[in-house]
């Protein structure tokens, strides 16, 4: 099967897993982000213009599906996450593999940042300042998507 279609297909199933799986394991409110997850791999394997696209397209997906209240809002930051990340684009490609501390560790940065820009936008269209969304939503979320970057480390293929 060709690269493309394999990953729209992925993407179509990390963003179903969103959907009906991650989105019920809420801790205080706080829930993964496997779609963010997914587009940091892709942009990892192969660039810039590959990231920003599945950013793009995953994260209107998860709008409509998950979010329903900011449609655009996590596809516009997915696909200049996507982009970014895609910078730092991989040699390796398809054989890219992470260990489960750097996994941890890039989704943690990565998530920070994500979340952050969510927040900061949501918290301005809302006009509300609450601690739990500086630390619950933006730190706390962080961490359960590094978590869940770290689990997928684990059972990755060798």
């Amino acid at each position: 099967m060709p690269a493309p279609i394999r990953q729209v297909l992925i993407g179509l199933g990390v963003v179903l897993l969103q959907w009906l799986v991650f989105s019920h394991l809420t801790l205080w409110g706080v829930v993964p982000d496997a779609v963010l997850l997914y587009v940091a791999v892709v942009a990892l394997r192969y660039g810039r213009v590959p990231g920003a696209i599945a950013g793009f397209g995953a994260g209107l997906a998860v709008d409509f599906l998950v979010f329903g209240g900011f449609v655009g809002l996590g596809a516009l930051i997915k696909t200049v996450l996507g982009f970014v990340v895609g910078i730092f684009r991989s040699e390796r490609g398809e054989q890219l593999r992470f260990d489960p501390f750097t996994a941890f560790l890039g989704a943690l940065v990565l998530a920070t940042v994500h979340n952050g820009l969510w927040v900061i936008t949501a918290l301005l269209v809302e006009d509300t300042r609450t601690l739990f969304a500086a630390l619950g939503l933006w730190i706390g979320g962080a961490v359960y998507t590094a978590v869940l970057a770290l689990a997928a480390s684990l059972f990755r293929r060798s």
